[in-house]
C-alpha cells in the first residue's frame, strides 16, 4: 500500500524549505570548482557568463522542477508517471540512479572532510600533506571515514521532513554562511590577498566568446544548482502553501551563487599568500583540481601558521563538511521518497536500504581515485544534464498547461509566466543539448574507465 497524499509530510515553514533547497544546491563544487574555473576562464568574463546561464537555464529549470513537485505532491517517479504517463517513468528512475550514483562517490569525498576537520583542529596533519592524503584518501581509511558520514546522512533522512531535513538545514546553513564570511574576512588580512583577488576576477572579456569558457559556465550554472536529479522536485513535493515558485527558485540561485563567489574570496588569497599557485597548476587548462588544492596544497599552507593554522584548517574543513552534508541528505531523499511512495516502505527501512546500496556502490570510489573521477564525469556531469534536458521537454511540451496553472498559484503575472514558458521550451533544451554534445566524448571515456577499473 503506497503513501497517500493526505499522509505526506510537509515543510514546517517557508524558511525551512528555502534553507533546505539552498543546502541541496550548495555543495563541495561551490567551494572550489566555481572559483577555479572562474579564474581559468577569464575571471569576470566567466562570472558574467555564469550569471547569464543561471538566468537563462538555472532559474527556469529549477522553477520547472518546483512546479512538478508541488503539482504532483509525490516523489519524481510517481509524479512523472501520473502527470505524463508511463513513458516518462524512466526519467524518474534516472533521478534515483543519479542520486544514489552521485552520493556513492560524493560521500567518499565528504568522508575526507570529516577526517581533515578532526585532524586539522588537532594539528595532526603532517608536513608531507601529499603523502598523508595518499594514506587516508583511498582504501580502508577512506571507507572508515565514508561510513560515519553516510550513517549521519541516513540518520537525518530517517528523522523525516521537519525533524530531519528541515531542522538540519535551519541549523547548518546559517552556520555555513557564518563560517564562510569569517574565513573570507580572515583571508582578506593575508599579505598577497590583493593578487589573489586580481587573479580570481581579472577582467578578460575576450573570453566571453571562447567556446570552452561558455560551455564551462553553462555546466557550472547547471551543476551547482542541483538540477536534473529530482532532489528539488522531491523537496517541492512537500510544499503545502502557495508560494511564488519563481521567486523561490531565484532566491535559491542567488544564495548558491553567493556561496560560490565568497568561496573564491577565501581560497585565492590563501593560495597567493602561501605561494601555492605552482603546486596546484594555476595557469593551465580549465579543470577540477579539487584534490590537489583542498586536501594537499591548502593544508600545507595552514600548517605554516602554527596554532592559528590549526583553527583555520579545522574551520575550513568543517565548512566543507556542512556543505557536503546538506547536499548528501537531498541526494538520499530522492530514492527514499520514491520507495515510500512506490512500495509503502517506512522511512527508516527506505533510508537504511538505500544507505546500504550507496555504501556498496561507493566502495570502488573509495579504493580508486580513477574510478571516483570517472563516476563524477559520467553521473555527476553527463547524467544530470540528460535529466535536466528531458525535464525541460516534459514541462515545456507535455504538461505545460498544468504547470502554468500550478505556477499561477503564487505568480499571478501572466507575462512572467509566458516568459518562463518560452525559456523552458525554446532556450533550455537547445542549450543543454549543445552542452551534452560537448560532454559526450568525456562521458564515453568515463564509461570505459569505470568498466576498466571495475
Amino acid at each position: 500500500m503506497t503513501t497517500s497524499v493526505t499522509e505526506r509530510s510537509s515543510w514546517g515553514t517557508r524558511a525551512g524549505f528555502l534553507l533546505a533547497a539552498v543546502g541541496s544546491a550548495v555543495g563541495l563544487g561551490n567551494m572550489w570548482r566555481f572559483s577555479y574555473v572562474a579564474a581559468e576562464g577569464g575571471g569576470a568574463a566567466f562570472v558574467l557568463l555564469y550569471l547569464l546561464f543561471v538566468a537563462l537555464i538555472g532559474i527556469p529549470l529549477m522553477t520547472a522542477e518546483f512546479v512538478v513537485g508541488r503539482l504532483a505532491k509525490v516523489s519524481p517517479i510517481r509524479a512523472l508517471t501520473g502527470l505524463a504517463g508511463p513513458a516518462w517513468r524512466p526519467l524518474g528512475v534516472l533521478y534515483v540512479v543519479a542520486g544514489v550514483g552521485i552520493l556513492s562517490y560524493y560521500g567518499v569525498i565528504a568522508g575526507w572532510t570529516v577526517r581533515y576537520a578532526i585532524d586539522g583542529f588537532r594539528g595532526a596533519i603532517p608536513e608531507n600533506t601529499a603523502a598523508y592524503f595518499g594514506l587516508v584518501g583511498t582504501g580502508w581509511p577512506a571507507v572508515a571515514a565514508f561510513v560515519p558520514f553516510l550513517a549521519l546522512t541516513v540518520a537525518i533522512v530517517v528523522g523525516g521532513v521537519k525533524r530531519g531535513l528541515e531542522r538540519t538545514a535551519v541549523l547548518l546553513m546559517p552556520l555555513l554562511f557564518a563560517l564562510l564570511v569569517a574565513l573570507a574576512i580572515w583571508a582578506a588580512t593575508l599579505s598577497g590577498g590583493g593578487r589573489g583577488y586580481g587573479y580570481y576576477l581579472r577582467p578578460q572579456l575576450a573570453e566571453l566568446l571562447n567556446p570552452a569558457v561558455i560551455t564551462s559556465a553553462a555546466g557550472q550554472a547547471f551543476f551547482s544548482l542541483s538540477l536534473g536529479m529530482g532532489a528539488l522536485m522531491t523537496y517541492a513535493s512537500y510544499l503545502r502553501s502557495e508560494e511564488n515558485l519563481g521567486f523561490e527558485a531565484a532566491a535559491v540561485a542567488v544564495a548558491d551563487f553567493a556561496v560560490a563567489f565568497l568561496s573564491g574570496l577565501v581560497i585565492f588569497p590563501i593560495i597567493f599568500h602561501f605561494g601555492l599557485g605552482p603546486a596546484i597548476g594555476l595557469g593551465g587548462a580549465i579543470s577540477d583540481n579539487t584534490v590537489g588544492t583542498l586536501f594537499i596544497a591548502l593544508p600545507a599552507g595552514f600548517r605554516t601558521l602554527g596554532a592559528v593554522g590549526d583553527v583555520v584548517s579545522g574551520a575550513f574543513f568543517v565548512m566543507l563538511l556542512l556543505a557536503a552534508l546538506t547536499s548528501a541528505i537531498s541526494l538520499l531523499e530522492v530514492p527514499v521518497a520514491a520507495a515510500i511512495d512506490a512500495w509503502g516502505w517506512t522511512r527508516t527501512r527506505a533510508a537504511l536500504t538505500f544507505g546500504g546500496v550507496t555504501l556498496l556502490a561507493g566502495l570502488p570510489s573509495a579504493f580508486s581515485l580513477e574510478f571516483l573521477d570517472a563516476a563524477n564525469k559520467f553521473v555527476g556531469d553527463f547524467l544530470l544534464m540528460v535529466g535536466g534536458f528531458f525535464t525541460a521537454l516534459l514541462v515545456g511540451y507535455r504538461i505545460l498547461p498544468q504547470a502554468d496553472a500550478e505556477l499561477a498559484r503564487g505568480l499571478s503575472h501572466r507575462g512572467a509566466r509566458r516568459a518562463w514558458a518560452v525559456f523552458v521550451r525554446y532556450v533550455v533544451p537547445p542549450v543543454l543539448l549543445v552542452v551534452l554534445v560537448f560532454l559526450a566524448g568525456a562521458a564515453i571515456g568515463a564509461i570505459r574507465t569505470l568498466l576498466g577499473v571495475w
